[in-house]
């Protein structure tokens, strides 16, 4: 059955399931007929660069075609299926050799155009390979899909960062990735832009010693509407994960943040925890945080969950405005110490620094 079949043939979302309590599928869907599959698809361009513009290095290539879809966790059959439908001429995989080493960030960039847009792109990491990965989506088509799929090799030690820049519209980003043997993946998202985003995000260690970090700067200000999930599956002993997300919300934007931490049995000496942040910046913004722990065995190390929601701190803003600072000023460098602190782990200094390059002028109107 092909995925257009499979998609007009499964049940639609519940929404008593956290995934869709608050973004129903009808409102992500393009077209708002949930039975429709867009034909006008267009296709992104999509280049393969290093952070500086530097030569690329050699192991490491982009090309269009067949993905990989084996070993990935469970996903939601109803968005996945609708993007594999409108992904079918928008295949890339990204290629990267064993042991490929990389001092220089590379940067996938997506341009964006037309009414609909999508591309489905594969991560296929070589063994023992290390590099920091940037996917940039930008430009101002009405509504993108972004599918991503694949899988580290072992031992592998990889930083993904995605970050949204699109200028209105809409993103549904769907993804799903597995972590092997002893590889280390750290899974960044940075979301500024777009006006309604619905993301699935699924991560799956399958072999002792996979160790997982995904980390979440969210700023949203105007009337945005910035909906995350994150599961996190542990299906294999001595797995480690640690998921921390933080979201300023202005103006009258909303960000929604749900996790579910899935710890099979027999996944013994499991190490897991997740921390969602909410910083407020008006009186209309609002922020949704839902930890969730599932867990099936009974020899862990920890499982934990927590959130926490409240606005600047006044008295922080009083000491910054006591050393010379306006208020505007004192606020701006509130708000970016909040985000930096997961920013920050991203990757290294120079991943940090274009990443604050890039959202510079979005924490200065978060600031006002």
């Amino acid at each position: 059955m092909d995925a257009s079949s499979q998609y007009l043939s499964t049940d639609r979302p519940d929404r008593a399931d956290h995934l869709w309590r608050y973004t129903p599928w009808k409102k992500i869907h393009p077209t708002g007929k949930i039975s429709d599959i867009p034909s006008d698809f267009s296709t992104p361009h999509i280049s393969l660069k290093t952070i500086d513009g530097s030569a690329l290095p050699p192991g490491i290539s982009l090309t269009s075609g067949n993905t990989i879809s084996e070993g990935l966790p469970v996903d939601e059959k109803i968005t996945r299926c609708f993007l594999e439908a409108v992904t079918e001429e928008s295949k890339f995989t990204l290629t990267v050799a064993p042991r490929f080493k990389s001092s220089v960030p590379i940067v996938i960039e997506i341009s964006t155009g037309g009414i609909f847009c999508s591309a489905h792109i594969c991560l296929d990491i070589g063994k023992l390979a290390e590099l920091e990965l940037v996917t940039v989506v930008r430009g101002a088509c009405d509504w993108f899909g972004m599918l991503r799929t694949g899988s580290t090799g072992e031992g592998a030690i990889t930083s993904d960062v995605v970050v949204n820049r699109l200028e209105h519209g809409n993103l549904l980003r769907v993804e799903s990735i597995s972590i092997p043997r002893d590889s280390q993946f750290k899974a960044g998202t940075v979301s500024s832009g777009s006006t309604i985003t619905k993301a699935d995000l699924r991560y799956r260690m399958f072999q002792p010693g996979g160790n997982l970090n995904v980390l979440g700067s969210i700023l949203s200000a105007r009337e945005m509407s910035l909906d995350h999930h994150i599961e996190i599956y542990h299906d294999s002993p001595e797995t480690f994960s640690r998921l921390n997300w933080n979201s300023a919300c202005g103006g009258s934007s909303r960000t929604v943040g749900t996790g579910m931490l899935r710890v099979s049995k027999g996944s013994n000496g499991a190490d897991a925890a997740q921390l969602f942040q909410n910083l407020l910046l008006s009186r209309d913004a609002q922020a949704d945080s839902i930890p969730e722990l599932e867990v099936s065995e009974h020899d862990v190390v920890g499982c934990g969950h927590g959130t926490a929601s409240g606005p600047v701190d006044q008295e922080q803003m009083f000491y910054l405005e006591s050393r010379g600072m306006s208020p505007n000023e004192s606020k701006s460098t509130l708000i970016a110490a909040f985000l930096n602190s997961t920013l920050s782990e991203m990757g290294g200094d120079k991943m940090h620094s274009w990443l604050v390059s890039e959202l510079d002028s979005d924490l200065n109107e978060l600031g006002d």
